[in-house]
């Protein structure tokens, strides 16, 4: 298929590129799951395990954030995946119990926005009957914009959802409306947090891209309202994923100067990472004494592009039609739909699981540690990195 171009222009749409070209899936290497002895935990080139898997569920959104979707590319006439191609709830849990058996701990549900994927509820509970190698129930978790969670938040966690991370870029509704360009106000958001607060989704964390120039004078009013109230707020510099959102380097604050603002305005103490590979560097608000008082939270800063964290990286991406994808900065992934649709049997199932294993072990991405050695890309003739919206962030 021809990549298509938005009608009056100036930018290609990388997506439909991206969602035929496939790598070639290996073959006849790796560990199946009848070859694992029990309990295991399955490494890449650089002994990178796999732990964490991230499944988008839609390519569709409800914001046209500039960063992610913009509206000059995804608009009234873009043509979105065909609902014959996204994977079923059924498929997406047969692939999911094959990644849980390579060492996967943790899925987390993106998009799009996850939340406009009917009857999500569903798969919810589908993936919360699943049991890691060690017999423990996994940690599963989605990433919303928190526009439909006020009415939903009560279902998700009674079909077994755990924590939500909600997408907010800053409390100024002027400011709000400018990053979504749909004019959707702050006070949806903030009463989405409330309801998934009172239906016990939590923790809850709090995702603020921080784009220089547009939203970066909101990050103390931010880390203020939301001390004390037991959300964690993460500041995320402003990545150069896609090809789609115009990104320039000198609208990315480095977490750094992030969290001298934050010090210059409350005092705060650095905090021990929570998990091996976690990407945020987390900070803890001080008391009078300067010890991290726990009453009052933490706030976490992640250094995307200024301080990359791909050696420690345990996260593998499936898209809304079966693509795996090793990185969010990845041109390219493996097409694991076509293995699920060709046989439903239990052969089918090593099949996947060793596709799953061969793939992984031959991982050696490390896109963000090389960024500065790589030459600038051209706007057209190269392979574009795959949009976050096809992906999840």
């Amino acid at each position: 298929m021809e990549p298509m171009t938005h009608r009056s222009s100036y930018r290609t749409i990388p997506v439909l590129d991206q969602r035929t070209g496939t790598l070639p899936l290996p073959h006849g290497a790796g560990p199946s799951v009848q070859s694992l002895p029990g309990p295991t935990q399955t490494t890449d080139t650089l002994g990178r395990p796999l732990r964490d898997l991230r499944i988008s569920v839609t390519d569709r959104c409800n914001f046209r954030c500039s960063y992610c979707m913009p509206k000059e590319v995804f608009d009234k006439d873009y043509a979105y995946l065909p609902h014959s191609a996204l994977l079923s709830f059924e498929e997406i849990t047969r692939i999911a119990r094959q990644f849980v058996a390579h060492g996967v701990q943790k899925i987390r549900l993106t998009g799009g926005e996850p939340l406009l994927r009917k009857n999500l509820e569903a798969l919810i509970v589908q993936l919360a009957a699943l049991r890691t190698t060690d017999g423990a129930p996994l940690d599963i978790t989605l990433t919303t914009n928190g526009s439909l969670l006020a009415r939903k938040a009560v279902a998700l966690k009674a079909a077994g959802l755990q924590r939500v991370t909600v997408s907010l870029d800053g409390l100024d509704d002027a400011v709000f409306k400018k990053m979504n360009d749909v004019e959707f106000p702050v006070s949806d958001v903030l009463e989405g947090i409330r309801a998934a607060q009172a239906a016990g989704l939590g923790p809850i964390k709090v995702n603020m891209v921080v784009k220089r120039g547009t939203n970066d004078h909101e990050i103390v009013p931010m880390a203020r309202h939301f001390q004390g109230t037991g959300v964690v707020l993460r500041f995320i510099e402003y990545m150069d994923v896609g090809a789609t959102n115009g990104w320039r380097m000198d609208e990315v604050l480095p977490s750094a100067q992030v969290i001298e603002r934050l010090q210059a305005a409350m005092p705060l103490v650095a905090l021990e990472a929570s998990a091996p590979g976690e990407t945020a560097q987390r900070w803890g608000y001080a008391n009078a004494q300067g010890q991290h008082d726990p009453q009052l939270g933490e706030v976490g800063v992640i250094s995307s592009v200024t301080q990359a964290f791909c050696a420690d990286c345990n996260r593998a991406r499936l898209s809304t039609e079966g693509q795996l994808y090793l990185c969010l900065f990845a041109s390219q992934g493996y097409d694991l739909r076509t293995l699920v649709r060709g046989d439903t049997s239990h052969s089918g199932d090593a099949a996947l699981a060793q596709a799953i294993g061969s793939i992984w072990q031959g991982r050696t991405d490390r896109y963000s540690l090389l960024r500065a050695s790589l030459p600038n890309e051209a706007p057209s003739g190269k392979a574009r990195r795959v949009e976050m919206s096809y992906i999840g962030g």
